[in-house]
């Protein structure tokens, strides 16, 4: 699909083997998360706008550039949270919001508990993170939250995506750009991504 960029530079493959091996204990979960994430930001900037300011070096007045605009950092609750230090590692200046979602076992659909952004965010661009992209649901809705807060630029970043969510994040929300680390078969009964990584919030928290 035109919106999804699979980041497949070595070091991110080679990161998201060590992610999916069941004998990762959570503390090198939680590790592997926020190097992939930092690694994977640097490729969804490649494109960010630019402005040119003057700054004074020890020897001289210099022309240099700077990002052009302010970044807000949306986290998909719980897991997304593993996402975080990655993130601000390299760009310590964004706001950060947070979106709480559980999925209904049932149904498998969103649930809405939470939801703090940026006051400023119709005025950033937002990078919407959660480590997995599964039913789409859950990133649906939170695009869903973030236009309405009034955000217009908004880029979602996942680990492994399934090509159900893949579907529906892109039928919902056309505009985003999806980026991912692979792109997986399909979803189990129970919506989970094959092969996947298991429950990515279970792994980074140590709950299971």
């Amino acid at each position: 699909m035109k919106n999804l960029t699979i980041i497949d530079h070595p070091l991110i493959q080679h990161k998201l083997t060590y992610l999916r091996d069941k004998r990762t204990d959570h503390m090198q979960f939680r590790l592997l998360t926020k190097e992939l994430t930092s690694f994977m930001l640097y490729e969804v900037m490649a494109d960010y706008p630019l402005k040119e300011i003057v700054i004074e070096t020890p020897l001289m007045p210099a022309k240099a550039k700077v990002l052009a605009r302010e970044i807000s950092l949306v986290l998909i609750l719980r897991a997304g949270l593993g996402m975080l230090d990655g993130l601000l590692q390299l760009v310590p200046e964004a706001r950060v919001g947070h979106i709480g979602l559980y999925r209904n076992e049932n149904t498998l659909e969103p649930v809405q508990y939470y939801a703090k952004l940026p006051t400023n965010i119709a005025e950033t661009d937002v990078i919407l993170v959660d480590p997995m992209l599964a039913t789409g649901g859950s990133a649906a809705s939170a695009a869903t939250i973030v236009k309405k807060a009034g955000a217009q630029n908004i880029k979602f970043v996942c680990m492994v995506a399934a090509p159900e969510g893949l579907d529906r994040l892109s039928a919902s929300h056309p505009d985003v750009a999806i980026y991912a680390a692979a792109l997986d078969e399909r979803l189990n009964e129970h919506g989970y991504i094959l092969p996947g990584l298991g429950d990515a919030g279970d792994r980074l928290f140590g709950t299971k």
